[in-house]
């Protein structure tokens, strides 16, 4: 069982890295090409985390088959705390009283996705 939950944390992770990865790629194509201005990109940005994290929750959820909320969970803190590690470690700077609440709605999300995640796959067998 141990395993499996392994598995889908690592198959979770991958996807909310392989979505913020892309994502970044095409809003720096397009800061570059366009008019856009980085004062629209801090909502795109939350935006698509949100996305991505709830994306990797269900993804995780799915693969996990059981404990939705604790697999969402610990893909929401993980990616928290990855990226906490690099701001404190490259930049010498904590998380702001803004990012933390970001951070909270982050967590949310992933929970929310590993919990329905579970739910589209059914109970498992025993």
């Amino acid at each position: 069982m141990h395993r499996i939950q392994f598995t889908a944390l690592l198959f979770g992770w991958i996807v909310v890295f392989g979505i913020i990865l892309i994502s970044s790629f095409v809003l720096a194509l397009i800061l570059n090409f366009t008019s856009f201005g980085e004062s629209g990109l801090q909502w795109a940005t939350l935006i698509i985390g949100l996305l991505a994290l709830f994306i990797g929750g269900v993804t995780a959820g799915m693969k996990g088959k059981a404990n939705g909320w604790m697999v969402g969970g610990t893909i929401g803190i993980g990616f928290s705390l990855i990226i906490f590690l690099i701001q404190y470690l490259g930049y010498q700077q904590g998380f702001s009283l803004e990012q933390s609440l970001y951070h909270l709605a982050y967590l949310a999300a992933a929970l929310l996705g590993g919990i329905i995640g579970v739910n589209l796959v059914g109970t498992p067998a025993e």
